[in-house]
């Protein structure tokens, strides 16, 4: 998006105010300006400090109307589970051929289911997958002996998501050409989520603020109070 563009996209934001979501979803499809089907991103801004375990904020949610994208999935397994995962649909299978190649530098891949037997060596490659947000988690159901449940709930719209450093949380939650009343969904699904996770150790106010966005738009702020009590 020009410089120009943006300027006046962000001119028919009030800045300072926040809107029902309802309103924010179609601000936004309108400010929308560029030529692709830009990703619609919610943001929340949490009153947590991820520095202490028991404040991280992480799970997965399933977005009633999925992402819009077509998500890669690799399973990482024993042969006895390989026909599984190809019939649920998975991408690519595979053990130890797909280790070797992730130690040389592979991660072209979305997301990576793995059962419970192979962790031990899918481990080595750990530092690799971590920081890109592939390594597979019990808690997030990437560690399954169900992989066909798992593929199958990850290509139908099953997000994962985990507090930043900062004490940020964010996710896809669509495509700017979905319908208004589709993303409203998808976001409240997300929000209501992170709401529900709020940690014990969590003290004050818990969100902070609540913003939508597109790909290269500015932010619409969203109101709280139907969600925070």
């Amino acid at each position: 998006m020009a410089g120009k563009k943006y300027k006046n996209a962000a001119e028919k934001v009030a800045a300072q105010s926040e809107y029902d979501l309802q309103q924010a979803v179609e601000l936004l499809k309108d400010i929308s300006g560029v030529k692709f089907d830009a990703s619609v991103d919610v943001a929340m801004r949490l009153g947590v400090d991820p520095r202490h375990a028991d404040q991280v904020v992480r799970g997965t949610v399933m977005l009633p109307h999925g992402t819009g994208k077509t998500v890669s999935v690799l399973v990482i397994c024993n042969e006895a589970k390989a026909a599984e995962a190809q019939e649920a649909g998975a991408d690519m299978v595979g053990f130890e051929d797909y280790i070797e190649k992730i130690q040389n530098g592979w991660t072209d891949v979305d997301v990576i289911i793995a059962t419970p037997d192979v962790m031990g060596k899918l481990g080595r490659v750990g530092k690799i997958l971590g920081p890109r947000g592939l390594m597979p988690n019990p808690k997030s159901g990437t560690v399954t002996m169900d992989v066909a449940k798992a593929v199958k709930e990850v290509k139908a719209g099953k997000i994962e998501f985990r507090v930043d450093k900062a004490g940020n949380v964010h996710a896809p939650v669509g495509k700017i050409s979905f319908g208004s009343e589709q993303l409203v969904d998808n976001a409240a699904s997300f929000i209501k989520e992170v709401i529900r996770l709020k940690p014990s150790a969590a003290k004050g106010q818990y969100v902070r603020n609540i913003s939508v966005s597109s790909t290269m738009s500015p932010g619409v702020r969203v109101k709280k109070d139907k969600y925070v009590a």
